[in-house]
């Protein structure tokens, strides 16, 4: 994987973590590093859906493994 792809998937999962966090606590960690009203009021609705968004970004993590695992099989 590229460098601009690897800079891109772990940008994905920061904000994927991030609204993880919106999702579960109502706090925003990147304005909370940045600045800004970091608690978020939202619906129930939209708290499950910023929470299964995160999810997929914890998910998205093991992408960065995979490239490596085909490549160690193709050998």
């Amino acid at each position: 994987m590229e460098w601009l792809s690897k800079l891109a998937l772990a940008l994905v999962i920061i904000g994927a973590i991030n609204w993880l966090l919106v999702g579960l606590f109502q706090w925003d960690l990147v304005t909370a590093l940045f600045g800004g009203e970091i608690l978020r009021s939202s619906s129930g609705l939209s708290r499950v859906i910023y929470s299964l968004v995160g999810l997929a970004g914890i998910y998205a993590i093991s992408f960065f493994f995979k490239e490596n695992a085909v490549i160690k099989n193709k050998e």
